[in-house]
């Protein structure tokens, strides 16, 4: 694919696709993606003639999480832009979690951060074998606030605890063991043709009945859209005092200035 934008969407025979296009930079988030992916979701969801959503990245990633200059304009922000930074990031989440049509993530490459947020927020996670996952917030003096809940529903508080505070990079079978993914394609097989199959059960279905079964999901998880943006007040409200604390600036001045952080042990082990 050739264009340019940051996403590309096409409509097919119900079938709404949208392609994360920042493959130079590993499909990485900026303020920019973020707009634009919040809005098409939107819209999508609205369109009578779209019955399924598929989320994909262009290239060899599917998302890296946050882009490098996005991270140093907000490492040099103050804690109210960050707040309202991290409000649309949780506006594009909750956009994806609560859109009322079946949604599909498409797992081309590897995730991280944000990224696997987004896999989280779909219903669907279908992944190639060879990607990896990672929630290294904490490496940063950070915290994966805004994608937390998504991710504590698809992987359960007690993986997420591991991950939330190791910071450590997972393999695909980790991420279908943990549910995160629900099925994985081996380097024969073919993604799309596996993402069809499951695209096609969604379209054999009544669209109505497919649109209340997924509320009926969520009811049944005890959670409302109300009570989201609660959260997502209370979460946004907390990265962005850690973004602007001292270990938080720490942090993020030793990933952009590509050395170890204060706060890291040394290399002798433990």
């Amino acid at each position: 694919m050739q264009e340019t934008s940051p996403i590309i969407t096409r409509i097919q025979q119900g079938v709404a696709t949208i392609w994360l296009n920042r493959p130079a930079v590993h499909n990485a988030f900026d303020d920019c993606l973020i707009g634009l992916l919040t809005a098409s979701i939107d819209i999508l969801a609205r369109d009578p003639s779209v019955r399924v959503i598929v989320l994909t990245g262009v290239g060899r990633s599917f998302s890296a999480g946050a882009d490098l200059n996005w991270m140093r304009r907000m490492a040099a922000a103050s804690e109210a832009e960050n707040r309202a930074d991290a409000e649309n990031l949780a506006g594009l989440m909750r956009t994806l979690a609560w859109c009322p049509k079946p949604t599909l993530a498409k797992v081309q490459g590897s995730a991280f951060g944000g990224g696997v947020g987004l896999i989280a927020c779909c219903d669907i996670a279908i992944a190639i074998d060879s990607a990896r996952f990672g929630l290294t917030e904490t490496r940063l003096g950070l915290v994966p606030a805004v994608i937390s809940p998504y991710v504590v529903d698809a992987i359960g508080a007690r993986n997420a605890r591991r991950y939330f505070q190791t910071g450590e990079v997972f393999d695909a079978e980790s991420a279908l063991r943990m549910g995160l993914i629900q099925q994985l394609v081996g380097a024969g097989e073919d993604l799309d043709a596996r993402c069809q199959e499951v695209v096609k059960r969604c379209l054999d279905n009544g669209p109505e009945a497919v649109q209340a079964a997924k509320r009926l999901a969520w009811r049944l998880a005890g959670r409302s859209l109300a009570d989201q943006e609660l959260l997502d007040r209370d979460h946004t409200r907390l990265i962005a005092e850690l973004r602007v604390s001292a270990e938080g600036q720490e942090g993020l001045g030793a990933f952009l200035e590509k050395r170890r952080p204060g706060f890291a042990s040394s290399d002798s082990g433990a």
